[in-house]
């Protein structure tokens, strides 16, 4: 009975267990999807904050990015303006110059019209006058053949000789006369050949000035740098001074800051130096960033911007001149007179007229105008030989010229333009004169400036002859004179030494007018770098 009662019950247990494992799974997968989907919702987050993330930084780089090219912007703005300035100056100048030979040459029209009606009127009564002598030249002459009839007939019965013969004895006796009239006729033409030939050369030189006539100015030695605000005076000088130090030796120029408003005066002799200087300071003051890594980054960066601009000035120089197959070094030094100056005179704008004036004298001679004007511009080029050499510039440019394969004649043009060397050639005295010609002129020269920038060169020398001198700046228009050492050959004793030497070889080498002030600056400076 009881085997009877229990045998029901195992079916219905294992249909109830299969219930609750039904159940179990059912819930195992409700729970499974559950954890499933939290799961993917915090995946999902996650992305999302990553996304955020690279966006920003995206905007930040997008930020800086558009920074940069803002600063490129303005400084290529900048150039592009300075550039257009120029070129709106010269196209002014040229037209201003056209409108004066325009008005000149009206006037000379004017004048010779009048001239010509006066003329006119004189002639008209010189052909009246004319007409009335030659009746009475006619007359006379019909009056002088009776008389001479007459008069021969007398004299062959008083010298019982022919017509024909007295004739041949008049001959003889006028040949000794006329050679003697002759000579003298000779003497007189020659006298007037040489007058001629001195007033055609004269309307030659004068000519060929008026055609190339050009405003001239005298150069200065300082820059003015223009601010927008006072307030950036104060970064430039930096805390206890140590920016406009920092500038100050790394361009070799003296910044002064006055009370000037919104204005940086920059003082130096070298124009080179003023403007790496100026450009300098005008990145600094853009960029906001003034300390003194900054500003050695700069100034080098600077520095090598200035070089490239002188390739440029040299080359557009002579694609304005016309002149093909110049050797690149020497199109550089032409470049290099752009920030160089003869007796205040523009070193560049001095040889860029010579070579005109060559060329129009030239054709006017009818000679060889490419090379006249090639031998104008290039006449002053051992003026910007860097390397102090114990000779005449002449002569140091018609060196540069030879080493360059220049043609022989205008070697010997550069060389001889101030007589150092016997001119072979007739450009030679052609590029001489043209260079009187444009020196000459009121205003573009000034020989006081020459002897100064002479005696601050001077200056510099003296200091970088003494050991362990690495950079010497004269400025102050030459009454303080800054040296720079190396810190690893000089110790602060030496510097104090260095200083007294340096002011007793001024004044026992030098004449100069009140006192020079020589200041050894010896700075440490210890670099190491993070890999």
């Amino acid at each position: 009975m009881l085997l009877r009662i229990g045998m029901p019950a195992e079916p219905e247990l294992m249909i109830m267990g299969l219930f609750f494992l039904i159940v179990a799974i059912v819930i195992g997968v409700i729970v499974g999807a559950l954890f499933y989907r939290k799961k993917l919702k915090r995946n999902q987050q996650d992305a999302e904050e990553k996304a955020k993330l690279i966006i920003k930084e995206a905007e930040l780089q997008a930020e800086n990015i558009k920074k940069d090219k803002i600063i490129e912007a303005k400084d290529k703005l900048f150039k592009m303006k300075q550039e257009f300035e120029e070129e709106a100056n010269r196209k002014k100048n040229q037209i201003i110059s056209n409108e004066q030979k325009i008005k000149q040459r009206e006037s000379q029209l004017s004048k010779e019209l009048e001239t010509l009606k006066r003329k006119e009127s004189e002639v008209d009564a010189e052909k009246q006058s004319l007409a009335h002598q030659h009746e009475l030249v006619k007359k006379r002459k019909e009056e002088l053949d009776k008389f001479n009839a007459q008069k021969v007939a007398m004299l062959e019965n008083i010298s019982k000789l022919t017509a024909d013969q007295a004739r041949e004895q008049l001959v003889e006796s006028l040949k000794e006369e006329a050679h003697t009239k002759a000579s003298s006729f000779i003497k007189d033409i020659m006298e007037q050949a040489k007058l001629t030939a001195t007033k055609e050369a004269k309307k030659i030189v004068v000519e060929t000035i008026q055609r190339t006539a050009t405003e001239h100015a005298v150069e200065n030695c300082v820059s003015i740098f223009n601010i927008e605000s006072d307030d950036i005076k104060g970064k430039v000088i930096g805390r206890e001074g140590r920016n406009i130090r920092a500038l100050e030796a790394a361009t070799g120029v003296e910044i002064i800051v006055d009370d000037t408003p919104e204005a940086i005066i920059i003082s130096g002799f070298d124009p080179v130096r003023r403007e790496i200087a100026r450009l300098s300071l005008h990145r600094l003051v853009q960029d906001g960033r003034i300390h003194p890594a900054r500003i050695e980054e700069i100034v080098a960066k600077t520095t090598k911007n200035i070089e490239d601009e002188i390739v440029e000035i040299g080359e557009r120089t002579v694609i304005d001149l016309g002149i093909h197959g110049l050797a690149p070094e020497l199109v550089k030094m032409v470049g290099r007179m752009r920030y160089r100056s003869s007796y205040g005179q523009n070193l560049l704008q001095h040889s860029r007229e010579v070579a005109n004036l060559c060329a129009i004298m030239a054709a006017e001679l009818g000679l060889n105008v490419k090379q006249a004007k090639r031998a104008g511009l290039l006449h002053d080029i051992g003026k910007v030989w860097p390397e102090e050499l114990e000779k005449p510039h002449a002569i140091v440019g018609m060196e540069l010229a030879q080493k360059y394969k220049e043609h022989p004649v205008i070697c010997n043009a550069i060389g001889a333009h101030h007589d150092e060397i016997e001119m072979t050639s007739i450009i030679s005295p052609i590029v001489q004169a043209c260079d009187a010609i444009s020196g000459a002129r009121p205003g573009a020269r000034r020989e006081v400036m020459e002897q100064y920038i002479k005696r601050l060169k001077e200056l510099e020398q003296v200091g970088l002859s003494f050991e362990g001198v690495e950079k010497c700046y004269a400025i102050q228009a030459g009454r303080e004179l800054r040296v720079l050492v190396d810190a690893e050959k000089a110790t602060d004793e030496r510097a104090a030494q260095l200083s007294f030497d340096i002011s007793q070889k001024i004044e026992k080498d030098m004449q100069y007018p009140g006192q020079i002030k020589v200041t050894v600056i010896r700075e440490m400076r210890s670099v190491a770098y993070a890999k």
